[in-house]
This record gives structure tokens, sequence and C-alpha cells, in this order.
């Protein structure tokens, strides 16, 4: 049976319904089930994959690259600034064109305003593989890692602690809202999620019992806290802000002292790269609650199953 995803563009996680996410980590927890085992299967042979990066990335080229391929779909990668949507081209010629060739198209950029003008007029799935203000398929990633390991979400409390403002505190926002899992931004108040984010997030939290809080106190958040999370305080395209936003966030990086106020079942995860002695310490990032490989790879099985239920209308 298809499902109810085929066909849908996902620039944020707002995209999905409960059902439809839950269908979709399932869908994902049983790949990676199958892959681990050697099973194989090829749902999208005869497809192609545009995948393009306007920004520097391994994680995200690589799992989708290789998430592509494993669905036995051709991936057609295309990197840099002149990789695509250069020479002054229309979005909508763009997207016309590449309607002709390929059959879902994965984008990576700066401002949000591309990405929807290229869902708007594509035929074909849009896939955000991160934005200035979203990151939905790390999102993906990070949610079947807590379930892995925590079987579900309910009951469950989410910290993420650095940049308010950014791409994945929002992403977590929709996350957690969706799952009913509480989620607290720990922030400095100049740096606060995007309102209009945040107040759409409360509305779908309404909805499932999650709980969502903003707040400056870093260990007031971290108290009891099943998930500790973080990233870089210096995104790309904010390198010239490096040593001022390093000051402006010195309170919020994870140590031994942040994890102890947290569950004593707390996991520690980052979506990388990580700048070690700047938003997290070697001794939590590398230690023993730390889960971030784990988190890395479950890229791969998250966008295997996203590409899966958007392309496969036999949805295997």
């Amino acid at each position: 049976m298809r499902s109810s995803l085929y066909g849908k563009d996902l620039l944020s996680l707002a995209d999905l319904s409960s059902e439809q996410l839950t269908e979709l980590l399932d869908t994902a927890l049983r790949i990676k089930r199958d892959t681990k085992a050697g099973r194989v299967s090829a749902p999208l042979s005869g497809k192609s994959v545009a995948i393009i990066m306007q920004k520097a990335s391994i994680r995200t080229r690589v799992s989708f690259e290789v998430a592509t391929a494993r669905l036995g779909a051709h991936p057609v990668v295309m990197t840099g600034q002149n990789g695509a949507f250069s020479r002054g081209e229309p979005v909508n010629d763009t997207a016309r064109v590449l309607d002709g060739y390929v059959d879902c198209i994965v984008l990576r950029t700066y401002a949000d305003s591309l990405i929807e003008e290229l869902a708007h007029h594509a035929r074909v799935p849009v896939v955000n593989a991160l934005t200035d203000k979203f990151h939905p398929c790390q999102g993906l990633a990070d949610l079947l890692t807590v379930r892995e390991r925590f079987g579900s979400f309910a009951g469950l409390k989410l910290v993420y602690i650095g940049d308010g403002s950014n791409n994945m505190a929002h992403t977590y926002l929709q996350a957690g809202a969706l799952v009913g899992m509480d989620v607290a931004i720990a922030t400095p108040d100049d740096y606060r999620p995007d309102a209009d984010i945040l107040a759409a997030a409360h509305v779908i939290a309404s909805g499932t019992g999650a709980h969502l809080t903003v707040t400056s106190d870093v260990y007031e958040a971290a108290e009891a806290a099943d998930v500790i999370v973080t990233d870089t305080f210096t995104s790309m395209g904010q390198e010239d802000e490096h040593d001022l936003r390093l000051n402006i966030f010195k309170a919020y990086r994870v140590d031994d002292s942040l994890m102890e106020r947290a569950s004593a079942r707390a996991i520690f995860m980052h979506c990388l790269p990580a700048h070690r002695g700047e938003e997290v310490t070697s001794e939590v990032i590398d230690g023993p609650q730390s889960v971030i490989y784990a988190q890395a790879e479950n890229r791969v099985h998250a966008q295997q199953a996203l590409l899966s239920l958007l392309l496969n209308e036999r949805n295997e």
C-alpha cells in the first residue's frame, strides 16, 4: 500500500503528521535491521535522485548517496556554488528541467526561501538537507537514535544547549512536539528560537502533550534530562563571529558538571562536526554517555526510509 508520504515534500518536520513521523521511524528501524542482517532490496531501481550540496558536507552528502544507492536508485550529486542554481537561471526553470531528469531533489542550502521556491515549482518531491532555519533529516536521525535507546518517547525530556535560533533548535522543537517528548532550549536571551516557529510547535504540542520551554538557565534546563544535545557555536557562514560567539556562549558548554544534572540514564548527542573544548568537553563527547557515532550512522537509515516512502508506490 502506498504511504501517505508518497510524492510529498519535506522542508521541515512540521510537514509531517505525528502518524507519518511514526511510520517513517518504524520504516527506518526495519531498514536498519534488514541492512544489518544482509537482507537487501532495491525498491527504487530505475529512479534517480538529485543531491544538491551548496554548503560543504560530509555526513549529509555521503549518507544521502549511500541511502539512494542502497534503494537501487541513482544519485546525481552536484556540489558547490556552481553545481546548481548558478549562472542566474530562474529557480522555476531549474526545477522544471530537473523534473524531467530525476524523481526527487535533495537540497542543502542557505536561505529557506530558495528551497520553498524550488518546492513550489518542482513536481517531484523536494527534501531539505539543511537550510538556515531547519535540518529535518538530522532530526529524523536523532529521533531514531533516541527511540532505539529508550524504546519510546513517552516521559522523555530532551535538552538542547547552545544557539537557540539555529536550525537544530527549531528542528528539536518540532520533533518533540510531534512525538510527545518534552523539549527544553537553553540559550542566551538574544538567541531565542524564531517566535513563529516556536508558536507553531506549541500548537502541535497541544495535541501530543509535549512540554516545550525556552530558558537562559542551562542548569535548570538540564535537570533530569534524558537527552542532552548541542551543536557548534559557530555555523558555516558565521566564521567571522567565531571569537564573539565563543564569548557569548561560554556558559553553555556541555561538561561533566552539566551532565551530572541530567538523569543517570541520559545520553549525549551532537550532530557533528564538533569542536572539543568549545561547545562540549572531550570528557563528555568521548565519554560513556555519548552516542554521536550511532547518531551519525542513523542518518543513512533515516534517509533511506524517507526516500523509500516518498518515492516507492508500494511502500516496500
